[in-house]
């Protein structure tokens, strides 16, 4: 058989629905930043290759699985619509069964702000729900400036988000961003970090 053409659908960013409680907001920030620089003409083009995966959910909802932080800040700049790839369509699983599939194959992170779980009906109904994880904006800055090498392993940042809050308090990361990403950088290089995703290890000498 051959390979089925992606099935591409504009669906209001409004009606996505989200698959984990947080983002980084400074990431949103940042992302809205560089699709403000986009050259007007190009912004199409930028959303054709950008395409949000989502996962086809009970009364055919669009659940996000990646992507959040471009979809958020996508909102924020008032765009209305994104293209979305369907990854999977279990839309005729009831709801505890959609979940159950979700979290077995790596689709659901249900960890909060503070990096506990909770219950897949905590889930945030809409991205602009979503709340804000300065350790999620952290790590994605640490992996920017090469503290980590971007990973297919599936919510790799939010574990380093998770290891650096650990290890650092989320006050002195909200006073001193800066400072904040100069302990990340020394803390990734740590052979306490060797068990995550990405990790470039010590330096040497």
């Amino acid at each position: 058989m051959a390979p089925r053409e992606p099935l591409l659908i504009s669906v209001p960013i409004a009606e996505l629905r989200p698959t984990q409680m947080t983002v980084g907001y400074r990431e949103v920030s940042e992302k809205r930043r560089r699709w403000r620089e986009h050259d007007p003409e190009k912004k199409a083009e930028f959303l054709g290759s950008h395409m949000i995966p989502v996962l086809l959910g009970p009364k055919k909802k669009h659940y996000v699985i990646d992507h959040h932080h471009l979809a958020r800040a996508l909102q924020e700049e008032g765009e209305k619509n994104v293209l979305v790839t369907i990854v999977a369509d279990l839309h005729k699983l009831d709801k505890d069964a959609f979940w159950t599939v979700a979290d077995h194959k790596s689709w659901v992170h249900p960890y909060d702000a503070s990096g506990v779980r909770v219950g897949f009906d905590d889930i945030p109904k809409a991205i602009a729900d979503l709340a804000d994880d300065p350790f999620r904006s952290l790590a994605g800055e640490l992996r920017r400036a090469g503290g980590f090498a971007k990973d297919t392993t599936p919510f790799s940042e939010f574990l380093w988000a998770d290891y650096l809050r650990r290890n650092l308090k989320r006050k002195a990361v909200e006073r001193d961003f800066t400072e904040a990403m100069e302990n990340a950088l020394r803390l990734a290089k740590a052979p306490d970090a060797g068990y995550l995703p990405g990790w470039c290890g010590p330096l040497d000498g």
